[in-house]
C-alpha cells in the first residue's frame, strides 16, 4: 500500500537546481522534503509496538473476554494512528498557502497573510524537547500575528533534519521559493 505522505515527490529530487518549484500540480498539498530518520525510526518503533498489542488482542479474544480484547484492540489502533500522525507532521505547501501539521493540530496560513519566510540563526529545541541548542530555524512572518507568536516551521535540530544540514538548507530554500512565488499578495 503506497503511503504518499512518507516521501516527497520524486520530481523534487529529479528537478534541476534552477527550478525551485518543480511541481506540475501546485494546488495539491505536498511536503517539499523527506521525513528524517528520527521521525521514521520513532514511527517504526510505534508500529512494532502496535503489532505486539494487536497480537495480544487476538490472544485475549481467544482465551479471555471480548470486552478485554476490544479494549486492547482500541489501544493498538490508537498507537497506529499516533504513528501515522507522527509521519504526517511537518510543513506542507501548495498554491493556496503554507500548512504546518503538528501532532495535535494543523494550522494553515494563506499566502495572502504571509509577509516573509526566512532562515534565522537562533536557539532551537533539540528534537522538540525543552533543551535548546544554537541552530537555524525557518520562521514565518505573518500579517495578522507577531513573529514571536508563530513557532518555527523547520529547525536544524528537529526530527527531520538532525545531523542533516544539507537537507535543511534544501527544504528551507524550497519553502522560501514557494513563499516568494505565491506570497506576493
Amino acid at each position: 500500500m503506497p503511503l504518499p505522505f512518507l516521501t516527497a515527490d520524486r520530481a523534487f529530487d529529479q528537478a534541476a537546481d534552477d527550478l525551485p518549484l518543480p511541481y506540475d500540480d501546485r494546488h495539491r498539498w505536498r511536503r517539499p522534503y523527506r521525513p528524517g530518520p528520527w521521525r521514521v525510526g520513532a514511527a517504526a518503533l510505534l508500529l512494532l509496538l502496535a503489532s505486539y498489542v494487536l497480537f495480544a488482542a487476538v490472544i485475549i479474544a481467544f482465551t479471555g473476554t471480548m470486552q478485554g480484547a476490544g479494549m486492547v484492540l482500541g489501544i493498538g489502533l490508537v498507537v497506529i494512528a499516533g504513528a501515522l500522525r507522527l509521519l504526517r507532521m511537518g510543513v506542507w505547501v501548495s498554491a493556496r498557502g503554507l500548512r504546518r501539521v503538528g501532532f495535535f493540530g494543523t494550522g494553515t496560513a494563506p499566502w495572502e497573510r504571509v509577509v516573509a519566510v526566512r532562515t534565522v540563526q537562533q536557539p532551537v529545541r533539540w528534537l522538540g524537547l525543552p533543551r535548546t541548542v544554537q541552530g537555524q530555524a525557518l520562521i514565518l512572518v505573518r500579517k495578522d500575528r507577531a513573529p514571536e507568536d508563530v513557532p518555527p516551521l523547520l529547525t536544524t535540530h528537529g526530527a527531520d533534519f538532525l545531523a542533516r544540514p544539507v537537507a535543511f538548507d534544501r527544504a528551507a530554500d524550497t519553502v522560501e521559493a514557494w513563499a516568494a512565488e505565491y506570497g506576493r499578495g
